[in-house]
């Protein structure tokens, strides 16, 4: 008789196992509300006339001023035909000089800054070389400043000046005559000596007067008043 086949036992199918679970989903955060847009204000009402309101006047800007500074007040100077003012001052020859003592004659008289500087030498020994013109005229001659009489000395001694120089430390003769006072020194304004020239006439009167000497060519300049002078 034939064998029977023998049935193979199913293996019993693997349980699957559980499905995991979805972890919840996260809940959005709410969106943050937006600021208010801001009002725009509201446009200036013109005039019920309808007419723009008029523009602002504007200052009117200044003109731009010079940089050239404004030259100084003149001096107090005495003028031709103005009693010229008297003086005594001491000389560097050791003497005392009065402008009294050359009544009736013409007197010279010039200011200069101080002894032994480029200008004030030019000018003196441009009187130097000229004293026999001044003194053919029958004039006196004298150069004031305010340094000391032995300044003095050691000035004419050393360009061998043949006229005297006094000294008016005080600057009394010096602001009788207007040679003291503002001035402009490059550009700037100062106080001090004005280098100023007078011409006394016979009379004690100012015949002519340089109260802002420029040095080249002066004694030119005073020499031709002294001819015009006359005897």
């Amino acid at each position: 008789m034939p064998k029977k086949k023998k049935k193979k036992k199913k293996t019993p199918a693997k349980k699957k196992a559980p499905a995991k679970k979805k972890a919840p989903a996260k809940k959005k955060a709410p969106a943050k509300k937006k600021a208010p847009a801001k009002k725009k204000a509201p446009a200036k009402k013109q005039a019920a006339s309808g007419k723009t309101p008029p523009a602002k006047q504007t200052t009117p800007s200044r003109a731009p001023t010079s940089s050239t500074t404004a030259p100084p007040t003149p001096s107090s100077a005495p003028i031709a035909g103005q009693p010229a003012p008297p003086f005594t001052l001491p000389g560097d020859d050791g003497a005392a000089h009065s402008l009294a003592a050359h009544l009736g004659s013409p007197v010279v008289v010039y200011f200069y800054p101080k002894d032994d500087t480029p200008g004030c030498t030019i000018e003196a020994c441009d009187f130097r070389d000229n004293l026999a013109r001044v003194a053919g005229k029958g004039a006196a001659l004298f150069g004031i400043s305010k340094d000391s009489t032995d300044s003095h000395a050691r000035f004419r001694q050393k360009y061998s000046l043949n006229f005297a120089l006094l000294s008016d430390p005080e600057l009394t003769t010096h602001k009788a005559y207007g040679a003291w006072g503002e001035k402009l020194m490059y550009g700037k304004p100062t106080v001090g000596v004005i280098r100023s020239t007078f011409l006394v006439g016979r009379d004690g009167r100012i015949a002519r007067a340089w109260p802002k000497v420029k040095v080249d060519g002066h004694v030119d300049e005073v020499l031709r008043a002294l001819e015009a002078l006359g005897e």
